[in-house]
């Protein structure tokens, strides 16, 4: 019999999958912002985009936090409390330092919350990948990708936005508060009792051996290589064009950040939902396919097109459909991990995926000089096309494509839901 998922599953996925980004979101936007705004140098802003490397590092230490439990204290439920409760504090204690004279305490504090904030997503992931059945993955990764994006909107957005009012104190201690939402869930949550299994404990190399020489393992691999390439040379464009069309930072903030978020967070949730009754396999073949439209809307703003209507139809077109892509291939991502070993299975597709999507972003700007935005974006087409033509090639795990059915029988085994 298929198990459904309890409500107060879904509202404590959303609220950690949103905090986790809150001060993410902060350090790697608005922070850049206010720094440059008291007359910081470029280096130490390239310090602070520096801060957005560790998520695709956290692989290194996925094993560990899979590894390690806390018997009746419940496994990643643990975890997430340390975590969490970590990113309250550390955001709290940043406050106390002044944002330019203490820019090093405050700077040695980011990383804290880049570390902080990528151990909470390895242990949320490897909680949902065992609390969620193959139906319900797919809500599950769209709650996720949307959450990511309000967390983002709301940490690198609304509270710059309201900077000029709470101050640098102020905004510390509303992000710290903010975090605190998930803290207060997780105190009254009780993580159920996963009966044991195998591991293959926390050696990462033989980890990832092992998971990518599974049948079907290289295909997989040079699609979650793929996928992201072409939407993330698109992305790179966005601003670079806007700064030369002679746009301001805040109104680069309003139709990216905000109403483009807006916009992916509605096409992740709308993915979320129909993907149980589409097919793995039929949404994966659309999600690609709707990337490239997606990429071809930049090309107004590229060929000269910058007025405040047009930017916004082509960035709202461009979350809109690229943002089921990311559901698709997070829902995917955790039908590929093991029970054994969830959270490392999980974390280590999704650094690959990332360190690509980083990758391209940064040869977009390199390609930009020699090419030039025209010539990037019809690389960003081409490289879209031939994951949408990988995609003909996969085939799902049946237990997966059958969704909704069961889940994997270890799975069904060791697996409860919120009480």
């Amino acid at each position: 019999m298929e198990r459904k998922t309890a409500p107060a599953t879904w509202w404590l996925l959303t609220s950690l999958y949103t905090t986790q980004y809150l001060g993410l979101g902060f350090l790697v936007v608005a922070l850049v912002a206010i720094l440059r705004d008291h007359g910081a140098s470029l280096d130490q802003l390239g310090l602070i985009y520096m801060l957005g490397l560790v998520w695709p590092l956290k692989f290194l230490w996925a094993p560990l936090m899979d590894k390690v439990r806390f018997g009746r204290w419940g496994h990643y439920r643990v975890w997430l409390l340390l975590t969490q409760g970590g990113l309250a504090v550390t955001l709290a204690a940043m406050g106390r330092f002044d944002v330019v004279g203490d820019f090093w305490t405050v700077y040695l504090l980011g990383l804290a919350v880049a570390v902080l904030s990528a151990s909470q997503d390895i242990a949320v992931d490897g909680l949902a990948c065992r609390l969620l059945t193959p139906a319900d993955r797919g809500f599950g990764n769209g709650i996720q990708v949307a959450g990511n994006l309000f967390g983002n909107m709301l940490g690198g957005g609304i509270v710059l936005l309201t900077y000029p009012l709470l101050g640098w104190q102020g905004s510390m201690l509303t992000l710290a508060a903010g975090t605190l939402v998930s803290l207060g869930q997780l105190l009254w949550y009780h993580e159920p009792s996963w009966a044991s299994v195998p591991t293959a404990g926390a050696n990462l190399l033989r980890c990832a051996v092992a998971f990518w020489t599974r049948q079907g393992g290289r295909l997989w691999l040079l699609l979650v290589l793929l996928y992201p390439v072409g939407s993330s040379l698109a992305y790179a464009l966005i601003v670079p064009i806007l700064v030369d069309a002679g746009w301001g930072m805040d109104r680069i903030g309003l139709a990216v950040n905000v109403l483009g978020s807006l916009a992916g967070m509605a096409a992740a949730l709308a993915t979320g939902w129909i993907l149980p009754r589409l097919g793995r396999r039929r949404g994966m073949i659309l999600a690609a396919l709707l990337q490239i439209p997606g990429i071809g809307a930049i090309a107004l703003p590229v060929f000269g097109m910058t007025d405040d209507v047009t930017v916004t139809v082509a960035v709202g077109l461009y979350f809109l459909f690229y943002n089921p892509a990311a559901t698709v291939l997070a829902t995917l991502m955790m039908d590929h991990a093991s029970p054994e070993r969830p959270a490392t299975d999980y974390t280590v597709q999704y650094s690959l995926n990332m360190l690509f999507a980083m990758a391209a972003m940064s040869v977009a700007a390199t390609l930009a000089g020699q090419i030039g935005y025209g010539g990037v974006l019809g690389s960003a087409v081409v490289a879209a096309l031939l994951a949408a033509m990988l995609s003909l090639r996969y085939r799902p795990l049946p237990e997966a494509e059958t969704a909704g059915a069961t889940a994997r029988p270890v799975q069904a085994a060791t697996v409860g839901n919120l009480p």
